[in-house]
């Protein structure tokens, strides 16, 4: 595969949405008071796919006319990334929505399953302008898909990604020119 597979496995397999707060994820709910966990929403931009600020093709970070970084998202873009990451759930056939696993094999081995009734409905605002459609009926795995695409296809993935390898692979203090 590529690294948007990847992606999609890490976002998809249940210690990751254990670990990272998503699993059992609830839409919104103002009268119970309830908002989407913005954990996984958080770290999947900061560690697995862009990074904290625009990067050159060197890996080194833009800055603006005042020489600071220029980053990659905001507080709003974690909330819009987050609605994205609701209705997600252990495969469980005895249970639709909210229950823990059933053993280790449903718990570790099996993909999580996204509950349509339990996504956030409604259009959501990405990266760079893109706008994940209101789809109707609520069709949650296509809002992943979406911004996956949506992070997959950010300018930063390569050189962020290619310096991450590096960093683990080759050397622990790369050159901009190596990365390059």
């Amino acid at each position: 595969g590529n690294y948007r597979a990847l992606l999609e496995d890490v976002t998809y397999h249940p210690a990751m949405a254990e670990y990272l707060t998503f699993m059992n994820n609830p839409k919104t709910n103002v009268v119970e008071g309830t908002f989407p966990d913005e954990n996984y929403a958080r770290e999947v931009m900061q560690l697995f796919s862009i990074g904290l600020c625009e990067l050159n093709v060197d890996g080194t970070c833009k800055t603006n006319n005042n020489g600071n970084p220029i980053e990659t998202y905001d507080n709003v873009d974690i909330a819009e990334f987050a609605k994205i990451f609701t209705g997600m759930t252990y495969y469980n056939p005895y249970c639709t929505f909210g229950c823990g696993p059933m053993d280790y094999e449903e718990t570790f081995l099996s993909r999580i399953v996204m509950v349509n009734a339990e996504h956030e409905p409604g259009s959501k605002n990405l990266l760079n302008g893109f706008v994940v459609p209101n789809r109707n009926p609520v069709n949650g795995d296509a809002d992943i898909a979406d911004a996956l695409d949506n992070l997959f296809n950010h300018p930063n993935v390569g050189p962020f990604f290619g310096k991450f390898m590096i960093q683990r692979l080759v050397t622990s203090n790369p050159s901009p020119g190596y990365v390059e």
